[in-house]
């Protein structure tokens, strides 16, 4: 029972790739390497962080975040040299400005034009239903209408 607890907690817990041969010797230098890297895509498993990639192109990038915090560059520096060198796709949560803007709010906006197309559409219905009601209304005769209108046409 133990033994599964163990393969339990091992498997449950975020696998993280970054080789012991990668890790810097400065804890803090360490630590802003991993926040940089936590928020760079990977650029062959798309939607995992270099941080938890095992690709090699990954592995690429890992270190040179190091070897550019090791030269000094802040984080915003790293981060503004590889999407110099690959382009804004490497960020995880890009940025909402230019292009990007209008990106993230097209979705929203075309869910509110089709909302909108919905409502008229149904609001057309609704009024031409009522129309055909209203026509179908005023054009039943009573008994008593239609046996007058009979007498009238007769003569």
């Amino acid at each position: 029972m133990k033994r599964l607890a163990m393969i339990l907690l091992l498997v449950a817990s975020p696998l993280w790739a970054v080789q012991p041969d990668e890790i810097l010797p400065d804890p803090a230098m360490e630590a802003r390497a991993r926040d940089i890297s936590a928020g760079l895509r990977c650029l062959v498993c798309r939607n995992e962080s270099i941080d938890e990639s095992n690709a090699e192109l990954a592995r690429d990038l890992r270190l040179l975040v190091r070897e550019r915090l090791l030269e000094g560059d802040s984080n915003d520096e790293v981060v503004a040299y590889i999407v110099d060198r690959y382009g804004e796709y490497v960020l995880l949560r890009p940025t909402l400005t230019g292009s990007n803007l209008l990106l993230w709010l097209a979705g929203p906006a075309m869910a509110l034009l089709g909302l909108g197309v919905a409502v008229a559409y149904l609001r057309r219905q609704s009024r031409r239903r009522g129309e055909a009601e209203a026509d179908a209304a005023s054009q039943a005769l009573s008994a008593a209408e239609q046996a007058r209108l009979d007498e009238i046409m007769k003569d």
